[in-house]
Order: C-alpha cells, then sequence, then structure tokens
C-alpha cells in the first residue's frame, strides 16, 4: 500500500503546509472592494493576513444580510471546496491583504495528507457550531438579549473584551437590529452594568 505523501507539519486548525503557503497568492483589497460574488465560480478559499472581509447574501426581497465577518488570521469560504459556485458576496470592509489558495492544489493536499485532513475537518465542524450559534441569535426576539448574545459569543468562552473594529454600525448590521437600536441597547446594558465601553473596546462585567 502506498503510505500518504506528507504536505508538512500542521500546527493547528489554522496552519496549512508550507508548500501550500509557498504557492498562494495576495489580493490586496480596498475597502469595499469585491474578492468575488455569489454564483462566481469557486476557485479558491482564502485567509485574512490582515483587514476583515465580509461574506454578505442578497435575500429575495433584495436585502443584504452579513453572514460573517472574517478577521485577520481566519479562513473563509472553506465549503466552496466542494461547492461550483461561491454562495455569497465577499467584500473588504476596510484595505484588507488576502491569501488565496488555489482550490485544486488545496483538494491535492487534502487527499495525500491525513493531518491536513483531520484539521481542515476540525475547522468546518468549529464553523458550523458558529453557524448554529448565530441561527440561534436570530430567533432571540428582545434587543438587549440579542445583543448580549452576540457580545458573548464574539468574547469566547473565556473572554470578556470585543475589539470594536470599524463603526458600531457594523455590529447592527451582524446583529441584525437599527443602529439606533444598537446604541440604546449599549447605552442601557452600560448603565446597568453589565458592560464597559471605550472607543476600540466593549468589555463584558457580567457573563
Amino acid at each position: 500500500m502506498t503510505t500518504p505523501r506528507r504536505t508538512g507539519a500542521v500546527t493547528s486548525p489554522d496552519a496549512l503546509p508550507p508548500s501550500l503557503e509557498a504557492e498562494s497568492v495576495i489580493r490586496v483589497l480596498a475597502p469595499g472592494e469585491l474578492l468575488f460574488r455569489q454564483c462566481d465560480r469557486a476557485a479558491a478559499i482564502y485567509k485574512v493576513e490582515n483587514g476583515r472581509l465580509r461574506l454578505i447574501r442578497r435575500t429575495i426581497d433584495d436585502h443584504l444580510v452579513i453572514l460573517h465577518t472574517a478577521r485577520q488570521g481566519e479562513f473563509f469560504a472553506d465549503a466552496s471546496l466542494f461547492a461550483e459556485a461561491y454562495h455569497c458576496d465577499a467584500v473588504a470592509a476596510v484595505q484588507s491583504r488576502v491569501r488565496v489558495y488555489p482550490k485544486a492544489m488545496v483538494m491535492d493536499a487534502l487527499r495525500t495528507d491525513p493531518a491536513l485532513a483531520e484539521a481542515f475537518m476540525a475547522r468546518l465542524a468549529h464553523q458550523l457550531q458558529e453557524l448554529r450559534a448565530r441561527m440561534e441569535l436570530s430567533n432571540v426576539r428582545s434587543a438587549r438579549d440579542r445583543v448580549l448574545q452576540y457580545l458573548r459569543l464574539r468574547a469566547g468562552v473565556h473572554g470578556r473584551s470585543i475589539a470594536v473594529e470599524g463603526q458600531l454600525q457594523d455590529i447592527a448590521a451582524e446583529v441584525g437590529i437599527t443602529r439606533e437600536a444598537l446604541y440604546r441597547t449599549l447605552a442601557a446594558l452600560e448603565a446597568e452594568a453589565f458592560l464597559i465601553r471605550t472607543e476600540t473596546v466593549i468589555m463584558l462585567k457580567k457573563i
């Protein structure tokens, strides 16, 4: 039996072998620039070197929904490896630098490197957990409870702080409420001593 070829050590679910890094390319995007559109042919997966990319989908009534915001160090569009076309738009929220991994190259590595395939499956499982959490969030009717749940998700299991990247209206779009409703809700939560705000950080006092 042929021994699977190793493409390099994988140290975490967010790492790829040096051989894949060497064969990848860099895209630099201006704020608002599209990386790909919904229904474009799925040709690659991506990693945010710096900046932020929003994954956006347009609903049947022409509303834009932010599915996810990919931040520095995060991979995105992983599911495109198993799809013919992208299922959303990817738009730079700020000037961003994105590493591009061609689909054929990644698929070849997954087929021949068991450790890489296992790390990739772990990342997909984590993304599925996040998606379920976002679906639960959309079912919360109270703006107060929805904002609190969102902040807890962003802070992580053991965290308390959430970096404010860009403007608060970006958070409002992710939570699914108006900017004005978010401002009122954050002010009320701060008055109730649930959190402390600065220009760059929201710190949860009560988990």
